[in-house]
């Protein structure tokens, strides 16, 4: 008997990779929300962006499986991400203690921190899922390009060379590793997927083997 919180970034920079990042995201959420309905927990699915887009609420029992699900196959990745805000706003209406495990690329230019730091203060038992594209992982760039921003269009012409696809991925390595120790520092729980993994197995895989699910 315990609370399940799902908190699903559904900003535009999850419309992207192959596969899917924000799909890769929602059937992650639509999992565990099956799973905490099937064992009678009560389910609240929360879409962030630059705010809380949209939330189930507090769902119940195995009669509300086919709600939850029509929710979260309907949410678009859309909007830009402010995921501090966002986590604020999720924290002030949800004050009951329980699980919540974030679902997100964790791009956000303001950064992770400020948003975490609502969530991992003691109220909720917290896990992070980072999801990330192959493109992302092992971009295949070559020559003079302009880069896109997804969310505000903010471009940057860029000579893709070996020197510079090292650095982009020492530096993606390291962005990982901080969130993983930030997370990690506060008693929380980081998992690192590609959606090129089976999203089962990040489900009874990874988070059963750091004590999501029993």
């Amino acid at each position: 008997d315990l609370s399940l919180y799902i908190l699903a970034d559904v900003s535009k920079s999850c419309d992207y990779g192959v596969p899917h990042k924000g799909t890769y995201i929602k059937k992650v959420a639509a999992a565990l929300g099956y799973i905490g309905l099937w064992s009678y927990n009560r389910v609240n699915v929360v879409a962030m962006a630059d705010k809380v887009v949209a939330e189930t609420g507090a769902m119940r029992g195995r009669r509300r499986v086919s709600q939850m699900i029509d929710f979260v196959t309907k949410l678009p990745a859309a909007g830009p991400s402010h995921f501090a805000e966002a986590c604020k706003r999720f924290a002030l209406a949800n004050r009951q203690k329980g699980i919540c495990v974030v679902l997100s690329d964790f791009f956000d230019k303001g950064g992770y921190e400020n948003g975490l730091r609502y969530v991992a203060g003691g109220e909720y038992d917290l896990f992070c899922v980072q999801t990330l594209s192959p493109q992302e992982i092992e971009p295949d760039l070559q020559g003079d390009l302009k880069l896109r921003d997804m969310e505000d269009d903010d471009t940057a012409e860029v000579s893709m060379t070996q020197p510079l696809m090292k650095q982009y991925k020492a530096n993606l390595n390291a962005y990982c590793l901080g969130l993983k120790d930030y997370v990690t520092r506060r008693g929380g729980t980081y998992v690192f997927t590609s959606t090129a993994v089976g999203f089962d197995t990040v489900v009874l895989n990874y988070l059963r083997e750091r004590g999501l699910l029993g």
